[in-house]
This record gives structure tokens, C-alpha cells and sequence, in this order.
């Protein structure tokens, strides 16, 4: 793994490279802010209930699940799908490099590309400190379970854009794929029989994030992402050999 922080590194800088990136982090910031600023307003109302504004912002409504699933599909969609494209993949895999490093590197600067999208949101945590008491426990587990969520999504995304050369079908399939792995949780509102209310409740991301941004930290929600997260990058790794050896 002597390589990974210079591949890293190289996959990092690539996505600033190009425009869509900066238009992303425009849009992320713009849209967070305005999902902000609502979430202050409705709490200004006095017949609101009195939840903490980062609860809300961190899972606690819709829109904190339309910026993860709309942006991790466009992270995600050129990683290994424009290398297959472009033939710069044949090129990579005759490089003293192993199919692990190579999935590890990128898995690990979309993720950080990810992380550069909230970045912003730490403004609405000084801003609210200014002006009130913060528990930061709440704040610190609500950012925990977005770089979670995320990093299973990105995950995910990896694995969709092994299997193809277009980016538009990666970016697709990889909506497809995270918009059906939260539909499934939210089954679990629905489900009536117990048994599949535990199996649902499990998969429950609105659930989790709720929990999260409350402060509560449950081990077999980790236990989840990470597994899930491993998974699919050892399947990605795997798609890779199965492309190396054809």
C-alpha cells in the first residue's frame, strides 16, 4: 500500500481539475444554505417544536438525503467508468500498482472530495454558537454519520462504475442503487410484522441519521456501513482483476 498516498494525492487534485467540481461545491453550499436557512425559519415560529437546527440539517428531513444521493452518483461516475473509456485503465493496470491500491486510492479521494462538499456547513455551527448553546456531542455524531452514509454511497458508486465505460449510466445506476438502498429502509415505517420491522429497521439510513444527529451512536449501525462499505470495494477490486486478466 506504499503507493496509495501519491495515487491519493493524483485522484484528489483531478477533481479539481475540472469544472464540474467547483460547480458542485457551488451548488452543495448554495443548496445547504437555503435548506438552512429554511430550517431556521421554521424553528423561529413559536409553535415549532424546539429541535436543535443541526439535528434537522443532519438527516432530519429530505433534504439532507437528496444532496447525498444526488451528488455521490456524480463523485463517483467518472472513477473507473472515464478510465475504461479513455483506455488510461490498460495503462493503470500494467503500472507497478496492485488492484487494491488502485481502488483504495480512489475510494479515498472521493471520499475526501465528499467531505470538502460539508466543509461549508461548519459555518452554521459557529454562526449557532454565537448565539446559543451547542451540544457538540449531537453535532460531532451528525457529522460522523454523514461521512458514514457517505462513504458507504461512494462505495457503492465505485463498484457501479467498474462494471461500465459510460459515465452517464455509472452516475445512474449509482443513483439507483443508493435511492433503493434508502427506499428499502424506509419500508420499515410500513412493516407491521416484527420480525421484518428488526431486518428493516437495520437498514433504516432515515433511522440512523436521526439517531446520529441526536447523539446516539449505536455499534451495529457502524457495524453496517463498514461492512457494507468493505463489501463493495472488495467486489470493485475483484471487477478489476476480472479485467486485468481478460
Amino acid at each position: 500500500m506504499l503507493n496509495v498516498p501519491a495515487m491519493i494525492k493524483r485522484e484528489f487534485v483531478s477533481y479539481f481539475l475540472s469544472p464540474i467540481a467547483y460547480v458542485m461545491l457551488v451548488v452543495a453550499m448554495g443548496f445547504n444554505g437555503f435548506v438552512f436557512t429554511l430550517i431556521i425559519n421554521f424553528l423561529s415560529d413559536p409553535a415549532s417544536p424546539r429541535i436543535p437546527p443541526l439535528q434537522m440539517l443532519f438527516g432530519g428531513t429530505m433534504f439532507f438525503w437528496l444532496t447525498v444521493i444526488f451528488f455521490v452518483p456524480v463523485i463517483t461516475m467518472r472513477l473507473i467508468a472515464e478510465e475504461r473509456k479513455s483506455g488510461t485503465l490498460e495503462t493503470l493496470m500494467t503500472a507497478p500498482v496492485t488492484d487494491l491500491e488502485v481502488i483504495v486510492s480512489k475510494f479515498l479521494a472521493a471520499w475526501g472530495f465528499y467531505i470538502c462538499l460539508w466543509l461549508p456547513t461548519l459555518v452554521y455551527v459557529l454562526l449557532l454558537s454565537r448565539f446559543t448553546d451547542i451540544d457538540i456531542g449531537p453535532v460531532l455524531s451528525g457529522y460522523m454519520g454523514t461521512m458514514l452514509v457517505g462513504a458507504m454511497f461512494i462505495s457503492l458508486g465505485l463498484l457501479v462504475s467498474a462494471f461500465t465505460r459510460n459515465q452517464i449510466i455509472a452516475a445512474i445506476l449509482a443513483f439507483l442503487v443508493c435511492a433503493v438502498l434508502f427506499a428499502v429502509g424506509i419500508l420499515d415505517y410500513l412493516s407491521m410484522d416484527s420480525g421484518g420491522e428488526s431486518v428493516l429497521g437495520y437498514l433504516n439510513l432515515y433511522s440512523h441519521m436521526e439517531e446520529m444527529s441526536r447523539g446516539i451512536v449505536d455499534s451495529r449501525r457502524l457495524v453496517y456501513y463498514a461492512s457494507t462499505t468493505i463489501a463493495a470495494l472488495f467486489l470493485s477490486v475483484r471487477a478489476l482483476e476480472t479485467r486485468r486478466w481478460r
